[in-house]
């Protein structure tokens, strides 16, 4: 579809949001094709993890962006996708590839959400295709595992916080679930839920750099649990790390069940975003440095840059296997 001005930011670059969402509803298409491709127990595919997602260009308004998708491995209850998206100039007819994703999602019964199903296998050309996805399978699994052990934060005010600080550009929002926000089971889109955590990650960007910010990559997003119609979602953000170019936000999303519901609120989502600072012309800016106060703050700040060295050193590694 084309992307209009309401999918950009006031400088016209395109939304990572927006872009996810598209991403996302991809994936679910897909998903619930194949889940539903074999007779059974009908069931709507549900998204339970983003593996790391590069903005590879950015997309403007007046383009169009085109989104496929592929499912590239099977296990008993979960499929895996490859989406591409591609945004192609019009006017002139040049095409580029923006950004390259893997999801994965869990076919839920439409009697029952709470019941998962078995998928149907796919064909596989060679058995190392399928020796490969078991592989990346079996690392998500245990990296969902890890990072839902370790979601016991939380994000307070500060009061009378200082410039280039944590508390000085961390941002929360709240949503009430509604209708418009949920797939047939009445739980939410994982696109509605990943747009919305990029606002909020932009608007602590923005605060801390005071420029035009764009999404330059997300780390793994993980669903831990559902959001039900009805739920109140908490969708809270702080910088975590700041290199010299690029700023670290984590994101988590927490849901209160407001309606017939007796259970307490829960953490159902999160991830890290990753934004750069551009200048009116679009070349990077520098980044303030974030300035860390508690030990947790440093803390954050030292698993931050552990991160973002990693993927520097995998990043020059491809560069360096495709130079040869």
């Amino acid at each position: 579809r084309i992307m209009r001005p309401d999918d950009a930011n006031i400088a016209g670059n395109v939304h990572g949001g927006t872009i996810l969402k598209m991403i996302e509803e991809a994936g679910a298409i897909i998903s619930t094709r194949h889940c539903n491709s074999q007779a059974g127990e009908p069931s709507v595919a549900a998204l339970a993890r983003v593996e790391r997602t590069d903005f590879l260009s950015p997309m403007c308004i007046g383009e169009v962006a085109n989104v496929s998708a592929e499912i590239t491995y099977t296990s008993r209850h979960s499929v895996e996708v490859q989406v591409n998206v591609m945004s192609e100039n019009i006017l002139t007819g040049a095409k580029k590839v923006t950004n390259k994703a893997t999801l994965w999602y869990v076919p839920l019964s439409l009697k029952n959400v709470n019941k998962v199903l078995e998928v149907p296998p796919i064909q596989y050309a060679r058995k190392e295709l399928e020796d490969e996805g078991k592989k990346r399978y079996e690392e998500q699994k245990l990296d969902r595992l890890e990072t839902k052990q370790r979601n016991g934060d939380v994000i307070l005010p500060v009061i009378n916080p200082e410039p280039h600080t944590v508390g000085y550009s961390q941002s929360s929002l709240i949503h009430l679930v509604g209708p418009s926000d949920c797939t047939l089971l009445g739980f939410v889109h994982g696109g509605v839920t990943m747009k919305l955590m990029d606002e909020v990650a932009g608007i602590v960007a923005a605060r801390h750099c005071k420029t035009n910010i764009v999404t330059a990559s997300v780390d793994a997003i993980n669903f831990h649990e559902k959001i039900k119609k009805g739920c109140v979602i908490t969708v809270s953000g702080r910088m975590t790390f700041t290199s010299n170019k690029s700023m670290e936000i984590e994101v988590f999303v927490d849901a209160d069940p407001f309606v017939d519901e007796p259970r307490e609120r829960y953490r159902a989502v999160s991830a890290f975003f990753t934004y750069v600072s551009l200048s009116k012309e679009g070349k990077p800016l520098p980044v303030p440095q974030l300035l860390t106060e508690t030990e947790d703050e440093k803390r954050r700040f030292e698993e931050g840059k552990g991160r973002y060295l990693q993927t520097k050193a995998k990043r020059q590694a491809q560069m360096q296997q495709a130079a040869q």
